[in-house]
């Protein structure tokens, strides 16, 4: 018998198994596809190499950077360009996010950044808030509600909606304020206003940006994990499907068919009980990159990117990230070449409750380890993320400036039930939800409680 059986080779799986047998238990990593890492892997597009998905961590908690630190990365932890990124509001107004807000509520309603998106109208009727009693609104069960009783309509459309909704891929009507922005209600019967509360949680906040990345990428996250858990000894096993997850034993198909049990001690798992059905509902999300030879856009017109308002009818990407204006080492390595990054829902995930669902896009979202597909500029795909870009930085871009083109698709977490049998552990987004840094901190922590420290 092994001390752990560990189901899944995502970021949580590799984290805990390295964590696990570095204090010295014996551990086994059992891994359906051929690769390790989840959505934390790397993609060529036009000669760089790419983090497939997610570029950058919050960095609300010290879990990434920690881990990064011990994983000999810690030089090459990075903050974002300052220049800071834009937004695009229902009716497609572009503007500058407001440099003092939390999640798009701003801390001074009449300040001309935030009155450039939300009008003079808008900012006297978010000044209001100073005029309410405290207690107004700071029961409301969502952030939407908390935001429109305190501030108004305006404000949670043009700033909450795109930002707020843009972080947590969820309308404000059904975020949780006290998971979202843990708080605020306090601060704002401490503080007697909404603004004031957010500028009591900037000012509580510690120094620095709210996300960073690591140079060369987050992938090397990865690489570093896979290399200490071949240093500690964890027996990885990739093309090895688990068919039966129970609190003691693991029931795999290995790549030659061969069916094998694995019994442990302890088991843990970052996927849904092999039996169950996956929710249908799920987010699917479509990533697109485009590298192109566009000297126009070296002024960085929109900043480090782009979040747009779900409904604004101008574009289909939810956001642009404008890679090489946010990580200057990627600007060195494209050699004068620019990197976007336009995301796409492929289920209507931040629409206000009731809202008619759109259909959805020409994804390539599976239930699998999410592949990296080229992209021709000339197809539906890239003529699509050629327009988006257009509207969404101002500079005309044509297929003949691509250099290189791909899309990545895949679903977000279930997170209707995860489905494990008594007794198993539940490891990564399943049970901690989105987000690298909560993802690590609670594998951490789970791996922790086993060895006893």
């Amino acid at each position: 018998m092994t001390d752990v059986v560990v189901v899944g080779g995502g970021v949580a799986g590799l984290v805990t198994a390295r964590d696990l047998a570095k204090g010295g238990a014996n551990v086994v990593l059992v891994e359906s596809s051929g690769v390790l890492g989840g959505m934390i892997r790397r993609h060529s597009v036009g000669g760089l190499d790419l983090d497939m998905a997610a570029d950058s961590f919050a960095t609300r908690t010290d879990a990434v950077g920690r881990l990064a630190i011990e994983l000999g990365l810690g030089n090459d932890v990075v903050a974002p360009d300052a220049r800071g990124a834009w937004l695009m509001t229902r009716d497609g107004r572009t503007a500058p996010i407001p440099a003092t807000g939390l999640l798009g509520i701003p801390s001074t309603p009449m300040a001309a950044d935030v009155l450039a998106v939300v009008g003079q109208k808008g900012g006297l009727r978010a000044q209001m808030d100073s005029l309410l009693p405290g207690p107004v609104g700071a029961k409301a069960p969502s952030l939407g509600e908390l935001v429109r009783r305190r501030m108004g309509e305006r404000v949670l459309d043009d700033l909450v909606v795109p930002i707020a909704g843009g972080v947590h891929s969820t309308h404000p009507d059904q975020l949780d304020p006290d998971r979202v922005a843990p708080g605020l209600r306090a601060a704002l019967l401490r503080e007697g206003s909404l603004a004031r509360a957010v500028l009591a949680l900037r000012a509580r906040a510690a120094a620095g940006t709210p996300v960073q990345g690591i140079r060369g990428g987050i992938v090397r996250l990865v690489d570093e994990l896979v290399a200490d858990m071949t240093t500690y000894g964890v027996d990885v096993r990739l093309h090895t499907r688990a068919t039966r997850i129970e609190a003691h034993a693991v029931e795999v198909v290995g790549a030659d068919g061969t069916t094998e049990r694995l019994p442990a001690e302890h088991t843990l798992s970052s996927v849904p009980d092999p039996g169950r059905t996956a929710a249908a509902d799920r987010t699917g999300i479509e990533l697109v990159t485009l590298v192109v030879d566009q000297p126009e856009l070296d002024a960085a017109p929109r900043g480090t990117g782009m979040l747009v308002h779900p409904d604004a009818s101008a574009v289909s990407a939810k956001a642009l990230t404008h890679a090489t204006v946010k990580w200057p080492w990627l600007a060195q390595v494209a050699g004068g070449r620019h990197v976007l990054r336009l995301s796409y829902a492929t289920t209507p995930t931040i629409r206000a409750p009731g809202a008619d669902a759109t259909g959805p896009l020409d994804g390539t979202a599976t239930d699998g380890v999410a592949t990296s597909l080229p992209v021709d500029p000339d197809d539906a795909v890239g003529q699509r993320a050629l327009r988006d870009a257009t509207t969404l930085l101002g500079v005309p871009l044509s297929a003949d400036r691509v250099t290189g083109a791909a899309r990545v698709g895949w679903h977000g977490p279930d997170l209707t039930a995860a489905g494990l049998a008594e007794g198993v552990v539940g490891i990564g987004e399943t049970a901690a939800g989105r987000g690298l840094a909560g993802i690590i901190a609670a594998a951490r922590a789970t791996a922790g409680q086993i060895l006893g420290t």
